[in-house]
């Protein structure tokens, strides 16, 4: 069994480190909130105060935070986790980020003498609990292969991608049309509705018909009734949509739906709804619709 550590303990990442105890490793975590993380101490977790202590108590060390900022404070000045590395650990960040830092931290892990890889997530809360999470991995094919059967107590299907970076852009490519089937299932639905027929009655079909990806199979219901807990946010979902567009910029790649569905993103956080699962899509359309969401 390995000595892992998990820095970022919040909805995901938080499961993925009781995963990891269940597996029988042993697991050192730090959160910036440390209450967030007492079911996990709990449950054998053993608590660091700090990034940097996490790396100096683990072999290899998982990071879920965010977004590309909150990578940097984890990961660098005297309490990130650049600084208690040694050589021969390894980071595996399943963070959501622009790629270009995913490679420029990677880069720093092993000037440290360490090595570093990308591997974020494709799922939700409800996809990893039923032991179903797929994730994809940039970095050295020798680490990943080391890696690996780690990422497997997570998740049974693990991917090598290519390099440092590239998992995050795939990431990216996959999230961008979850906002935008979201839009579209919101659509259908409402036109249903207001043909006459019964919201729920819509959401069944549509989610036992062909454009039933399972995105749609689980998020759709939550226009019947939002979840107690936010499992990817209105402002999480836009952070994801502009690191895509950005990168159809820089690649030349138009995005159309991408840029619209951005834009009803931004009409969702000018509505109070930033902090809502972005299903809440749903709502704001609802309104547009004269509908009661």
């Amino acid at each position: 069994m390995a000595n892992l550590g998990y820095i970022g303990l919040g909805a995901m990442g938080g499961r993925m480190a009781a995963r990891l105890l269940s597996k029988g490793h042993s697991v050192t975590g730090y959160n910036r909130t440390r209450s967030k993380a007492q079911w996990l101490l709990d449950r054998g977790m053993t608590w660091a105060d700090s990034p940097r202590a996490v790396a100096e108590a683990a072999d290899t060390v998982f990071v879920m935070v965010t977004d590309s900022a909150a990578l940097e404070a984890v990961a660098l000045g005297p309490d990130g986790f650049l600084a208690g590395l040694t050589p021969g650990r390894t980071v595996i960040d399943m963070s959501t980020i622009s790629p270009a830092v995913s490679r420029a931290i990677a880069a720093q892990v092993r000037q440290a003498g360490g090595d570093m890889v990308d591997a974020p997530v494709s799922g939700s809360v409800a996809t990893l609990e039923q032991g179903k999470l797929s994730m994809m991995v940039g970095g050295d094919a020798a680490t990943f292969d080391r890696v690996k059967p780690l990422l497997e107590d997570v998740g049974p299907k693990v991917t090598h991608v290519g390099g440092n970076g590239l998992a995050v852009s795939m990431k990216i490519a996959v999230n961008l049309s979850l906002a935008v089937q979201m839009l579209a299932f919101s659509e259908g639905v409402l036109l249903a509705e207001k043909s006459g027929i019964a919201r729920s009655t819509a959401v069944e079909v549509l989610t036992n018909s062909v454009v039933a990806s399972p995105m749609v199979q689980y998020r759709g219901p939550f226009v019947l009734g939002m979840p107690d807990e936010v499992w990817f946010s209105v402002n999480m979902m836009q952070k994801d949509m502009s690191l895509a567009l950005e990168m159809g910029r820089e690649l030349s790649v138009p995005l159309p739906t991408t840029a619209v569905t951005n834009e009803f993103l931004t009409a969702a956080r000018g509505a109070g709804l930033s902090e809502k699962d972005f299903a809440a899509l749903f709502s704001l359309l609802a309104r547009l619709s004269g509908v009661s969401a």
